[in-house]
């Protein structure tokens, strides 16, 4: 027989568990709003920012999740959930991206200096697939298996895929903002000098 103090922390840790269920699928809901927008093709202007920011929140869930305890599923099985049809939105992103959507990355920083190439696109794709799987999970009213979803998928695939395609977004908003013909540059410093 448990103790009053110990079923005491057994219910906060559920109800902190509750809490990190409902703010994950709110920021993961808002990470596939932003995107599926993106990939509409309607703003493109605004495309690079809204996906920066749209990564750099969702990065912050998945450290949520990465800096908790483990968590471990009622069931040992995955109850079957269909995936969505992915083709679109790849498509979409693909549209959004053409000319700037491959990149290089270091496979492992730790281990290894291999290098691969990379898509923004497909990036962008399974960080959707996987929180989107997890939300039909939370839907379901299983909120452990949608955050146990979240956490494995965070730590195994989605939170490493966030972090190089926002790192290549950075660089190419960097080469936007930054990049300037010399001779612009000089006209600007001398206006800055010479007001």
């Amino acid at each position: 027989m448990s103790s009053p103090a110990t079923d005491a922390s057994d219910a906060n840790a559920v109800d902190d568990l509750g809490g990190l269920a409902v703010l994950t699928a709110a920021e993961a809901s808002a990470f596939l709003t932003s995107v599926t927008e993106v990939a509409s093709g309607s703003s493109p202007e605004t495309a690079l920012p809204v996906l920066t920011l749209a990564l750099s929140q969702v990065l912050v869930a998945g450290a949520r999740l990465g800096a908790i305890q483990d968590v471990v599923p009622e069931d040992r099985f995955e109850p079957d959930a269909a995936d969505d049809d992915a083709d679109p939105l790849r498509t979409g992103l693909a549209n959004v991206f053409a000319g700037i959507d491959d990149y290089v990355y270091v496979v492992d920083p730790i281990t290894s200096s291999e290098r691969a190439d990379g898509s923004i696109t497909n990036d962008l794709v399974d960080i959707a697939v996987a929180l989107s799987h997890g939300l039909k999970h939370y839907a379901a009213g299983r909120t452990t298996e949608a955050l146990w979803w979240w956490q494995f998928s965070y730590l195994s695939e989605w939170g490493d895929r966030a972090l190089m395609a926002l790192r290549a977004l950075l660089s190419i908003l960097s080469h936007l903002r930054l990049d300037v013909d010399e001779e612009t540059a000089g006209e600007a410093e001398f206006d800055a000098l010479h007001p």
